[in-house]
């Protein structure tokens, strides 16, 4: 049955979901209504009040009215036109006059709404208090500009699940009471709550992302590596993606002249997204300066280039590259026969095919967007945090927005997760041992499961048993007392029910799986609270099992979790086009022989960051496509010129073809592996006032024959000896790759090394500076050691997003290692 309703807005009659929001659906049918304080897939605060509209002759809020089938709602009458003004006007009580000067001047909605409204006049006044500036992490706060609309607190509470913004009180004069009687009253309450109220930070819970300062409407939050360096109307918005991180979320590079002698030269001033729409990282916000700055071509180096192709066996690179220069270089392997080397591909590559094995889809069956949508998520296998922020704020998302319940399965104790719901009701932390996941996997089949195969079925039969426990309840029992009336003397018999609690011996069914990830009976209580009212689940896996010793098996199980239960799955990607390359590349395990390197050390190396033997453009550099964790085909363009080759050059002369533009590429990638054939200037990249995205378009999946073939549990428990903890490969926030690392913005704070908590890093007697020997997988490197106040328990995390990292000789391909360390 259709959940469409149809009411009419301001004569015009649409169609909306039934328990929409009016607000909601006046933007997605092109129907203005102003509003301050309301992102689109946030929760409304009521802090602006100027979304009063008429719905069936009763004056409510948009942004948290819901719509009725036959509703009437009118958008203006004359008192709502003069409430909106009065509030206006209150906003510009006391606002500093600084226009000229501040960053958010020609985009800034304060100024939009009082041009709106026809402010011409001030009404109200009340003496200024002093509220002095504040530098928090990546942005500066400015209490005088803020008009404490709360967009900031709630983007970071109910998006990205940080909480480290807040209201809080400031000292102020009292309002006349003058006003009240005088003044429309959501103005007066409204200024009233203005006049009383800052933002406050945590530090510790701020994971530096920016996205309060791209909610923010006005001046108050800003980059502090960009205030003051242009206005807003000098720069040019170039639309891209993400180039550090799978979801390849959608971005603006700004750009305009290097300075005022240097017209031709562009630059990248800031980063900026649709906060109402889509969420963006750190990384891509902040880590935006990689381009190679590259003036002329290197002819010599050039045909040295083609020279090394044509004799190399081997061709090293990595995912950070578009799906254009993905097909090159399997064009290039297919005609000289050099293998092609990409481990973090391969290992996705495999692992997707493991799962297809068991669930019948040549593709993982749900997306990030999914997940935003879902009701009941669990996240095992990855360190959300750090590998894709992204897939936190949607777990985060589902959890706040989606009144929602979550499970999050990780060796790291993570305290900036547990900021997200209600630990123990409507979400759960469980910090287990490295090597626990195919029991994780193999409860979630136990606890979700429908129509099992029959051996799935008996193996999971055979770790269960039936226990009895001692459970004690509330009953009402019958008590008969002899009361005796005072004045009478007459005695009669008065019966009552009051509470017992007694103890019965009950029995249940016990599975062993829950020993291995550390949890007990009352676990599946637990999800059992957790699951009332719940209908759209979500599973994300991360790179903790693309990597495990056990992946192949690990794989087939979420093929089967995806065939046999309720849940959708999400294998999130461990780079930004690593889903690409291992739809478009055939890729070898071993290098052999002459090696060209793409963006990746070699006997000849063609770098993006200016090291190597031929310079090549980076991602801000180039038009191309990325394949998204959602399994879209995501336009990216160029924000700044390179004037050197490419490597379409190169391949133009080992093809012996005269292709103008590497996205000439774009409608020749592989329609076989799901690909269109769609020219790059015909792909979409926008969102709608309706709330989708119309960006690029949806790879196709296949339907392949399916088995049931999976395992039986083989690994546990990590075996660590008395003078060892586990160390476990991983970086810190906002640090992806060597790309990341380059930037201006984070060169001040670089840290790379080791990373323990607070309590094990004085348990191991460090101190600030000091160094420690790691030895692990035959190897003992010395690393600086660094304290993470966002992470508590033993487990320490070893940074690799150096290129040239000798941390990786650490590991082999699991992400966890057991290692001796010690003080230098």
């Amino acid at each position: 049955m259709s959940d469409m309703i149809t009411l009419t807005i301001d004569g015009k009659q649409v169609e909306a979901k039934d328990g929409e929001s009016i607000l909601n659906v006046a933007r997605a049918n092109d129907v203005f209504v102003p509003a301050v304080c309301y992102l689109t897939r946030c929760s409304p605060t009521l802090a602006c009040r100027l979304c009063l509209v008429e719905a069936d002759g009763k004056q409510v809020y948009g942004c948290n009215t819901k719509v009725k089938a036959d509703m009437e709602v009118v958008t203006e009458t004359p008192t709502i036109a003069k409430e909106r003004r009065a509030i206006m006007e209150v906003y510009d009580v006391n606002h500093p006059l600084q226009c000229g000067v501040c960053d958010q001047s020609g985009e800034c909605e304060l100024q939009n709404y009082s041009l709106y409204m026809k402010v011409d006049s001030q009404s109200y006044s009340i003496k200024d208090v002093h509220r002095p500036t504040a530098h928090w992490g990546v942005m500066n706060y400015d209490p005088g500009l803020c008009i404490v609309c709360e967009r900031c607190v709630t983007v970071c509470k109910d998006m990205v699940g940080s909480n480290a913004l807040s209201t809080v009180k400031r000292p102020s004069d009292a309002i006349e009471k003058t006003f009240k009687s005088e003044m429309p009253k959501d103005a007066y309450a409204m200024w009233n709550k203005l006049n009383k109220s800052l933002i406050g930070y945590d530090a510790d819970a701020c994971t530096d992302c920016g996205e309060c300062i791209a909610a923010c409407p006005v001046g108050a939050l800003v980059s502090h590596d960009f205030q003051y360096t242009s206005n807003s109307w000098e720069l040019k918005k170039i639309p891209a993606a993400n180039s550090h991180s799978s979801d390849c979320a959608f971005i603006y590079y700004e750009i305009k002249q290097d300075s005022i002698d240097n017209h031709e030269t562009k630059r990248i001033y800031r980063v900026t997204n649709e906060p109402h729409y889509s969420t963006l990282n750190g990384a891509g916000r902040f880590a935006y300066d990689f381009d190679n700055k590259v003036q002329t071509k290197d002819t010599t180096a050039f045909i040295n280039a083609i020279e090394a192709f044509k004799k190399a066996k081997t061709i090293k690179f990595n995912s950070f590259i578009t799906n254009e220069e993905a097909l090159l270089l399997q064009k290039i392997s297919d005609k000289t026969g050099a293998k092609l080397v990409n481990e973090d591909a391969r290992l996705y590559q495999e692992f997707l095919s493991n799962y297809s094995s068991t669930a019948g889809n040549s593709l993982y069956s749900s997306t990030l967007t999914a997940v935003h949508d879902s009701n009941f998520v669990i996240s095992v296998g990855s360190y959300l945090k750090s590998d894709l922020p992204n897939a936190r704020y949607a777990l985060n998302n589902s959890v706040i927005m989606n009144k929602g319940a979550a499970l999050y399965f990780h060796p790291i104790a993570d305290p900036v997760m547990e900021k997200i719901g209600k630990k123990g009701k409507t979400t759960d932390f469980i910090y287990h041992d490295a090597l626990a996941q195919e029991s994780i996997l193999y409860f979630i089949l136990y606890k979700f499961g429908k129509e099992l195969p029959e051996n799935v079925k008996t193996y999971i039969d055979s770790l269960t048993e039936t226990r009895t426990k001692t459970v004690t309840e509330t009953i009402k029992e019958k008590v008969v007392e002899i009361v005796k009336d005072e004045e009478t003397g007459e005695e009669k018999e008065v019966s009552k029910m009051v509470p017992k609690k007694v103890s019965k011996e009950v029995e249940f069914e016990y599975i062993s799986l829950l020993e291995d990830f550390g949890k007990d009976e009352s676990f599946i209580e637990l999800i059992d609270t957790m699951l009332a009212k719940k209908d759209t689940y979500s599973l994300m896996v991360g790179e903790d099992l693309i990597t495990h010793p056990n992946a192949a098996n690990l794989a087939k199980l979420c093929g089967l979790i995806s065939r046999c239960t309720d849940f959708d799955v999400v294998i999130i990607p461990t780079s930004t086009n690593t889903l690409g390359v291992s739809q478009i590349c055939t890729l070898s395990k071993q290098e052999e022989g002459f090696t060209v390197g793409y963006n990746e050390a070699a006997d000849f190396q063609l770098s993006a960051l200016g090291d190597g033997d031929l310079d090549i453009p980076a991602l801000n550099q180039q038009e191309g496509t990325f394949t998204n964790i959602d399994q879209k085909i995501i336009p990216t363009n160029a924000a700044v010129g390179f004037k050197g080759y490419a490597l379409n050059n190169i391949a133009n002369m080992i093809l012996d073809v005269d292709v103008e533009y590497t996205i000439d590429y774009t409608s020749q990638l592989p329609v076989s592996k799901g690909y269109q054939a769609v020219e790059f200037d015909d792909l979409p990249n926008m969102f709608g006032n309706d709330r989708v995205e119309y960006r690029g378009y949806d790879l196709k999946a296949n339907e392949i024959e399916f088995n049931d073939e999976v395992k039986e549990i083989t690994s546990k428990k990590l075996e660590v000896n008395e003078n060892e903890i586990v160390i476990y490969k991983a970086n810190p926030i906002n640090q992806f790759n060597e790309f990341t690392a380059m930037s201006h913005e984070f060169k001040d704070e670089l840290q790379s090394g080791i990373f323990f908590s607070t309590a094990m890093f004085e348990k191991l007697e460090l101190e600030a500076g000091s160094k420690v020997k790691v030895s692990a997988n035959n190897e003992t490197l010395e690393l600086e050691a660094f304290t993470d106040i966002q992470i508590t328990g033993e487990i320490a995390y070893v940074s690799t997003f150096d290129k040239n990292s000798a941390s990786k000789a650490l590991f082999d391909t699991f992400r966890f290692n057991t290692a001796v360390v010690e003080k230098v």
